[in-house]
């Protein structure tokens, strides 16, 4: 394991020797030249597992923006969305001049990550591929929701309409809670642990299954058997209550107001606990266009099966 690098009242992890670690990074700009140093740790330690904390990276609102840190912004849902790609904005309730403003500094959030992903992950830059922004102003602890969506169970993300053929999920976090309260996640298992345990479980899909589901527009593209599987794993470890008890006394980590955060959360067991006005950008990269793509969940899956789990023509 990678010895994490933590500040005095930063994101201090409860003691397990089976825990992803949370790797501090001295980054403090969204902009400008980083050293080699740290761009070589960051790939490595983000490839392996564990989380890049950059505890003194705020995504700032200043003035009239301030005004968009309120609850009934997003009208009860999960979170608001923004698609970098159309400019369209989704799940909020306001008057037009506050949907613009919202717009607006969602726009430069997707503008920061990038910029902050090509600095910081120069390797990935032709690859990477943005997709959208959003912003939970909610309060996840003690929200309502099924097993499936409820994300304060240990989960690694896959989506049962989205499928990702293999590439991977990369995230971008900034907690921007007006109050200074924290981000609360636990991190669990590493992936092959994760897999190791619930795979046994997951039967192979039947002949034709993804294109049926595609046509039959369950699926918004085709899904491959590395979908599949990864979708078991999502399931299967939030529908254990006992596996989630049983890792539920460690791999604590608060996120404090001001900080950023970045994480491969297909690879990662995660779960948000508690925490509220969190900004959140989503990247997907192709396995090729990693710096070692055997340590990717499609090539630990393709191992664990001793078999091709996506078309690779």
């Amino acid at each position: 394991m990678i010895a994490t690098e933590t500040s005095p009242n930063r994101a201090q992890p409860a003691a397990s020797p089976v825990l992803s670690d949370i790797v501090s990074l001295p980054v403090d700009s969204w902009s400008g030249p980083l050293p080699v140093s740290v761009q070589e740790k960051a790939t490595a330690c983000l490839e392996r597992g564990h989380v890049l904390l950059m505890p003194d990276l705020p995504f700032e609102l200043a003035g009239q923006e301030r005004e968009l840190l309120r609850p009934d912004l997003g009208g009860g849902g999960k979170n608001i969305s923004y698609d970098p790609r159309n400019q369209r904005l989704r799940g909020a309730e306001a008057d037009p001049e506050t949907l613009a403003l919202l717009q607006d500094v969602m726009a430069r959030y997707a503008e920061h990550s990038l910029a902050l992903l090509r600095r910081l992950l120069p390797h990935y830059t032709d690859g990477l591929r943005q997709a959208r922004t959003s912003y939970r102003t909610a309060e996840i602890a003690g929200r309502e929701t099924s097993w499936r969506k409820d994300d304060t169970r240990l989960h690694v993300d896959s989506f049962p309409s989205s499928p990702t053929q293999g590439e991977r999920i990369l995230r971008v976090f900034s907690n921007v809670n007006p109050s200074g309260a924290g981000r609360l996640w636990r991190v669990g298992e590493p992936f092959e642990a994760v897999a190791r345990r619930f795979m046994p479980a997951i039967g192979r899909p039947f002949a034709g299954k993804h294109r049926l589901m595609r046509a039959l527009r369950v699926t918004k593209a085709l899904r491959s058997d590395y979908d599949h599987y990864m979708l078991g794993l999502h399931d299967g470890m939030k529908a254990d209550l006992g596996y989630q008890q049983s890792l539920s006394q460690g791999g604590l980590f608060e996120f404090p107001a001001g900080a950023t955060w970045i994480v491969y959360t297909d690879q990662v067991s995660h779960a948000a606990l508690k925490g509220q006005y969190v900004f959140e950008q989503t990247f997907h990269l192709p396995v090729a266009a990693m710096h070692d793509p055997e340590e990717s969940p499609l090539r630990t899956l393709e191992r664990m099966t001793a078999r091709t789990l996506v078309d690779r023509g």
